[in-house]
């Protein structure tokens, strides 16, 4: 089976570059070989903070040979008077490398078949793969030396072998070779043999290539350090993916720091540990309670861990100092006198302070309160102080702790739980998998922070372009879809866009343009979001009634029961006889009901007696379901005995107004017309 094993060797990259830079060049190697019509088995691909590599396995020595059909001139200009080939025709043959004789008349037009020799493989990868390399793309790109070319980082050796036989090419500057290199403590070069024994010499020169095993090495020998001191390891998964693409070969340290930076908040040790040094936190396997020990992941080969572990517990020390030092300095004063201070941060140029903004969390909270019943007490003090913490010095130096620091801070300060809780539980989800915020509190003000932040966005007219998102406006707008929806909440979210754009501290000249610029945005968000897992149309039909905002747990609802309907025979009927009615009446609205004395035809009164039982206010969108089907028939014979648009304008208006109120009823439910069957 062919194999061929291309290595790109560089200075350490970035390790968010890694993953994508691997995939890149993989996706890139799988193109090249679809469009030059060779099959290959499959591609290996393996990457470490010095190298990107790939392995492309049973694939065919050259393209297979093939026959074009090429088409020529008219016949009138290929071939002259006497039936002769003009100059036209002899350059047509010439230019497609076939014999006169061989051209063959067709359709008016002169033709030929072309025989094209597959290229070899080897030709294809050595034409191909500088040009595929340096076409990589990426944040923060360099050149270096007197080079033309960008990379991520400089290439430093390549290594290129096609079965157990060198392919020359070259990168950039680089002549490549069978040599890789070895870990830095190790060895500078590496005799790749073949492609087969690629991850094992490696390994034997202590770099483990394939990521996967990786990763599954430092899960496995932290919890053995671990297990040594009856300790667990905290495992955060974009940490795991950090420390795996920032090393070749992971060796575990335990290391530690004195007990009295456990005073401090636990989340702001974590964090020191976690996010800043890229440290593994260790808990007490008895209790749960954050021990003074963590784990650092090195780079190193050999016994003799002292200095690593020296070092590693001196930076995180330092770091621990300065945070006890801002966590005494900022619990000196009373926490909620922070909430003053905040009229000294600009929320958005043009939108007021925070502190503006924290007013108008507050009378949209209350709002929401009353709405939803919530505890008002606990709600209103929650929206006050959510911010507050974002003025204290902690979150200065920490600041992806807002939230976490002012529920610690509330807590010291003896605030209700409820209001602890929701300070930290406001910003909720803080991703797009992450978890909702548990307690009213925090579910109501985190609505209201981020409907403000939406609107003001928008007011300001710099609502999201492409991957431009001001404020993180997109996760915002999810994050209050799914609040409302996964937690039942009553919330008329067309009514909370209003009073939030009422709310707004800056002049509105067209509030009607804003209102349906944040509910299209909001819309498409909710379509996104649903079309994850339910049909397209079933979504669509569903928005587009213009009732999904109102009440998304009803839209939520209707969704789940359509997508089971539309599989049915007894839907296809439905959604049939109402699109008869949509098509008629589509651009129709009558300002009143029919009028049963203009009725003429039996079909007519019949229908109206279907369907005008049909109590929209009262009766739920299962129930108009299930009536409007048993309806269908009269719809049908409707529309067989009677013509709508009749000589009469005041029959045919009267008509036109039967089925307008008949589609009214399956707009309760969706718009039909959206619908693919």
């Amino acid at each position: 089976m062919n194999k061929y094993l291309l290595e790109i060797g560089t200075e350490e990259l970035p390790y968010k570059f890694v993953n994508s830079g691997i995939v890149q060049l993989k996706n890139s190697f799988e193109k090249l070989l679809n469009e030059n019509q060779i099959k290959f088995s499959g591609i290996k691909y393996f990457s470490t903070p010095r190298r990107l590599t790939l392995i492309i396995e049973g694939f065919e020595e050259k393209q297979p040979d093939t026959v074009k059909t090429v088409k020529g001139p008219i016949l009138s200009i290929a071939y002259d008077e006497n039936g002769n080939l003009s100059k036209a025709g002899q350059g047509f043959a010439k230019k497609n490398g076939v014999d006169e004789s061989a051209l063959y008349k067709e359709d008016n037009y002169v033709w030929a078949k072309v025989e094209q020799k597959g290229k070899e493989i080897k030709d294809i990868l050595q034409e191909n793969v500088e040009k595929i390399v340096l076409k990589m793309q990426g944040p923060y790109f360099m050149r270096w030396a007197d080079l033309d070319v960008k990379f991520q980082r400089p290439i430093r050796w390549v290594v290129s072998l096609l079965n157990n036989e060198e392919l020359k090419l070259k990168i950039a500057d680089v002549e490549s070779s069978r040599y890789s290199r070895g870990h830095r403590f190790k060895s500078d070069k590496v005799e790749i043999k073949n492609p087969d024994s690629y991850e094992q010499t490696l390994f034997d020169n202590n770099v483990i290539v394939d990521s996967k095993k990786r990763k599954e090495r430092i899960v496995e020998s932290a919890k053995a350090e671990a297990e040594k001191i009856n300790a667990d390891v905290y495992f955060d998964d974009d940490l795991l993916e950090e420390v795996t693409n920032i090393c070749e070969w992971p060796v575990p340290v335990i290391c530690g720091f004195d007990e009295k930076y456990l005073s401090i908040p636990e989340k702001v040790t974590v964090t020191v540990m976690a996010v800043h040094q890229r440290y593994f936190p260790l808990y007490n396997r008895k209790d749960g309670k954050l021990l003074n020990r963590f784990i650092t992941i090195t780079n190193y080969i050999g016994n003799n861990f002292d200095n690593i572990k020296a070092g590693n517990e001196r930076v995180v020390v330092a770091r621990l100092d300065d945070a006890i030092f801002f966590f005494n300095e900022d619990t000196k004063v009373p926490f909620d006198s922070y909430v003053e201070k905040l009229k000294g941060i600009t929320f958005q140029k043009g939108m007021g302070s925070v502190y503006d903004k924290t007013q108008r969390i507050i009378k949209l909270s209350e709002y929401l309160a009353q709405r939803t019943n919530a505890p008002l007490e606990t709600v209103k003090r929650t929206a006050l102080l959510c911010k507050a913490d974002l003025v204290t010095s902690l979150v200065f130096e920490f600041t992806e702790l807002q939230g976490f620091i002012g529920s610690d801070y509330a807590f010291n300060a003896g605030e209700k739980p409820e209001v602890v809780k929701g300070i930290k539980e406001h910003y909720y989800p803080l991703g797009a998998d992450s978890e909702l915020a548990e307690g009213i509190e925090g579910q109501i003000v985190g609505i209201a922070d981020k409907i403000d932040t939406i609107v003001a966005v928008f007011a300001e007219g710099k609502k999201p372009t492409g991957s431009a998102d001001p404020l993180g406006v997109r996760r915002a707008t999810l994050g209050i879809i799914k609040t409302v929806i996964q937690k039942s909440l009553d919330i008329d979210l067309l009514e909370l866009i209003k009073k939030s754009i009422d709310l707004m501290p800056v002049e509105i000249k067209d509030k009607q343009a804003l209102y349906d610029d944040v509910k299209n945005f909001f819309e498409q968000r909710l379509n996104i979001y649903y079309t994850e897992k339910y049909r397209h149309d079933v979504v669509d039909a569903c928005i587009a009634n213009g009732n999904a905002l109102a009440n998304l747990k009803d839209f939520a609802d209707r969704v789940e029961f359509l997508s089971e309907k539309i599989q049915t025979s007894e839907f296809v009927k439905l959604n049939e006889a109402a699109n008869r009615i949509i098509r008629i009446a589509k651009d129709y609205k009558a300002e009143q009901l029919p009028d049963r004395a203009l009725f003429n035809n039996p079909s007519e009164t019949l229908l109206w007696e279907c369907t005008s039982v049909i109590d929209i206010d009262k009766l739920n969108y299962k129930e108009i379901y299930e009536e409007l089907s048993k309806a269908v028939k009269a719809i049908d014979e409707f529309f067989e005995n009677v013509l709508v648009m009749d000589k009469d304008e005041k029959v045919k208006q009267n008509r036109l107004a039967l089925l307008y109120s008949i589609r009214q009823k399956f707009d309760k439910i969706a718009d039909f017309s959206k619908f693919v069957i």
